[in-house]
């Protein structure tokens, strides 16, 4: 079961905390550390909802409409 969260915090690490679950650890803490650097990276392109409330296709969304 997956849960969706409206804060942006938590919605930032989710991938982290996900992909370190699959993998079963980080390994090491450096490659922890890369790893996450990484994952919170490519997620920054997700992240015009948290810095754009104001935008039409962002309110559509979050309502539960299509794009």
């Amino acid at each position: 079961m997956h849960l969706r969260t409206t804060n942006p915090i938590e919605s930032t690490f989710a991938t982290v905390r996900h992909r370190t679950k699959v993998t079963k650890g980080p390994g090491s803490k450096a490659a922890g550390l890369a790893m996450a650097f990484k994952l919170i990276e490519a997620a920054q392109h997700r992240w015009r909802a948290v810095n754009a409330p104001h935008h039409p296709q962002v309110l559509t969304i979050a309502r539960g409409g299509s794009r």
